[in-house]
């Protein structure tokens, strides 16, 4: 065990989980090109962003409906059809984390996700049992990247930040997580991740 590092901080989304709103929406749209369109037009992660910072679902369709009504299924759809979104876990990290909880590091998770939909996904996956903690942006209404929601985490947790690894695919939130002083991992692949943890002797 690495003695300096003495706890794991997991994104989800990227990470853990394949989620993307296109493994729904490829299933909505004949045309590709029309589906990115339709992304970009209703500025899809900007809209999504307001819903995992502990926006209402129904508030968030409603409105976004009204500034395009001619979208309004497809948005709805995403509200409706949500567990489509996500295909499965990512097998190579959940088996890092089984090792890492093997090897008796506390494993903390930190996501922007909605507090509405993350007890689906927490029903999809038996993997969230080996967390210690989850801080989860939707119930604490602060989201990644904002230090706010960082400086939560350890005071949840008890722990200083040079002292936490935190993993996550997002390249902003790895910034916001080093300007704290956390190490961090910007996570590309499970083979990826297990070359740094190795690097560091956590694994």
């Amino acid at each position: 065990m690495n003695k300096n590092i003495t706890t794991i901080i997991f994104d989800f989304g990227g990470v853990l989980i394949n989620w993307d709103p296109r493994h729904l929406y490829r299933r909505l749209f004949t045309d590709l090109q029309e589906m990115e369109k339709f992304l970009t037009d209703i500025d899809f992660m900007e809209w999504n962003a307001h819903q995992d910072k502990g926006r209402p679902f129904a508030e968030g369709v409603q409105s976004l409906s009204m500034q395009f009504p001619h979208y309004a299924d497809l948005i709805r759809a995403y509200h409706e059809q949500w567990r489509e979104s996500i295909t499965g876990q990512i097998q190579g990290s959940v088996d890092i984390l089984r090792a890492l909880k093997e090897k008796g590091y506390p494993l903390y998770g930190l996501s922007n996700w909605s507090n509405e939909t993350f007890p689906l996904a927490r029903d999809m996956f038996p993997f969230f049992t080996m967390f210690d903690d989850i801080i989860l942006s939707g119930k604490v209404n602060l989201i990644k990247p904002d230090p706010a929601i960082f400086e939560f985490c350890l005071h949840k947790i008890g722990k200083p930040a040079n002292e936490c690894l935190f993993i996550d695919d997002s390249s902003a939130n790895v910034a916001a997580a080093r300007q704290l002083g956390f190490d961090v991992v910007l996570f590309t692949s499970p083979e990826q991740l297990t070359s740094e943890l190795e690097k560091r002797k956590i694994l």
